[in-house]
């Protein structure tokens, strides 16, 4: 837990990290969450995960409303801007992949099977309510921010993107990994330069629409 005016000891930090660890490993070696599919397990997850970031850094709620409520128009236009700027590497990057590695192709469709069969609005509907913005909750306004107060923004950004990245090693797949780690990046960076839940909050969840539902690349 976290003291009076003071981010979370670093061992609550790295218990979460843990946790996030063990659960999103499990999801992604197995593809679903007991009986929920891949996009369900996700976001029960996220779920769980947001609300032990909240219990253990109880300064939390207040920073994500004091950010809701400065500048908000700005933040959702710069934050869609940058959904863009990201589908935009993907599909340069995804021309790329395809002609240097020869495992590409398959790696990339099994990314996208993991909605086979899902019905499309009910993924929308968890990516935009609850697996967008949950993650950015997670990774960036808790994980992240908390690790800078206390290594730095150096370190806690590096520190950061690499869970995120590693998170996703338990798929077996090399194209979600890589792409776990530009985004990793990408969001990381987003956040120690405008220091904004809220910014990364619509980045992620419009980015996830967009590859995901509106147009896959």
């Amino acid at each position: 837990m976290n003291g009076r005016g003071g981010p979370p000891r670093l061992i609550a930090l790295a218990g979460v990290a843990v946790l996030l660890a063990a659960l999103f490993s499990l999801l992604f070696i197995t593809g679903r969450l007991g009986p929920l599919d891949f996009f369900g397990g996700l976001a029960a997850t996220i779920a769980v995960a947001c609300v032990v970031a909240f219990v253990v850094d109880r300064e939390y709620a207040a920073r994500l409303r004091a950010d809701l409520k400065k500048g908000l128009a700005a933040k959702a236009g710069l934050g869609f801007l940058s959904a863009l700027l990201l589908y935009g590497v993907f599909l340069v990057g995804k021309l790329a992949v395809l002609r240097i590695f020869a495992f590409a192709p398959a790696g990339i469709s099994a990314v996208y099977g993991l909605k086979a069969g899902a019905d499309v609005a009910r993924v929308a509907f968890l990516i935009g309510l609850v697996i967008g913005p949950g993650e950015e909750i997670i990774w960036r306004g808790f994980l992240q921010e908390n690790l800078e107060l206390r290594l730095g923004k150096a370190v806690g950004f590096v520190l950061t993107a690499l869970a995120y990245t590693l998170v996703h090693a338990g798929s077996g797949n090399a194209m979600l990994v890589l792409a776990a780690a530009v985004c990793g990046l990408f969001w990381g960076g987003l956040y120690t330069k405008f220091r904004s839940p809220v910014l990364n909050i619509v980045s992620h969840t419009a980015w996830d629409l967009l590859i995901f539902i509106v147009r896959p690349v």
